[in-house]
């Protein structure tokens, strides 16, 4: 997807998103984040493509969490929520595009990315900076909608496929799109609701000579 499509898509979703996609998203987002609340020594927490923040109340409140997003729209909900709800844990919300991440080598301990990887553009770039970002041995924990290889749902996703811009995400996005990064081993692969549409990924950031 182009930037710019991505950035009118956003502004567009943003006033419904909570309600509409939000909800159909809400087990991934539950999964993400149960999962990294869970490890032991996770400090450091950045979420890229925090969206509207509706995962931010769940991290829990010892947890460092970091968002950014390219959507200003979108940045504008998720810090309405920190104010509102006094989200303490959430140390920082930044405008930036995720293929591009502005921050040093190896400094979190857990990065997650829910329903976003088929929505940017360059999606191997962003899944290279997310690895680099990612402590050794720290987790990136996905959750998406990827293709189907058959069934009528596959033909389905090929028949949208052409809408990508305007409905703001890739209906046929291949899995192995993520899986290529070397220094990335997939340690965590299963189906969420509803009717096992989405897929939680999570992958160990390994060290390499």
């Amino acid at each position: 997807m182009e930037l710019e499509a991505v950035k009118s898509s956003y502004a567009r979703w943003a006033p419904v998103y909570d309600k509409t996609f939000g909800i159909i998203t809400g087990s991934g987002r539950r999964a993400a984040v149960g999962f990294i609340n869970r490890q032991k020594n996770c400090h450091g927490v950045l979420e890229v493509g925090v969206g509207t923040g509706l995962a931010l109340p769940h991290y829990h409140e010892e947890l460092n969490v970091t968002g950014v997003d390219f959507s200003t729209d979108m940045l504008d909900k998720a810090r309405s929520k920190v104010e509102k709800q006094g989200l303490k844990h959430v140390k920082a919300l930044r405008q930036m595009d995720a293929r591009e991440l502005d921050f040093p080598d190896n400094c979190f301990d857990a990065v997650a990315a829910m329903h976003i990887v088929s929505v940017v553009p360059e999606p191997e770039r962003v899944m290279a900076e997310m690895a680099r970002v990612c402590k050794p041995g720290g987790k990136i924990v996905i959750t998406n909608h990827f293709a189907k290889e058959d069934g009528a749902m596959a033909v389905v996703e090929k028949m949208s496929a052409p809408f990508a811009n305007l409905l703001g995400w890739h209906s046929d996005f291949a899995m192995d799109t993520v899986l290529q990064q070397p220094n990335l081993k997939l340690v965590e692969k299963r189906p969420l609701p509803p009717v096992n549409m989405m897929t939680f990924l999570v992958l160990e950031k390994i060290q390499t000579n």
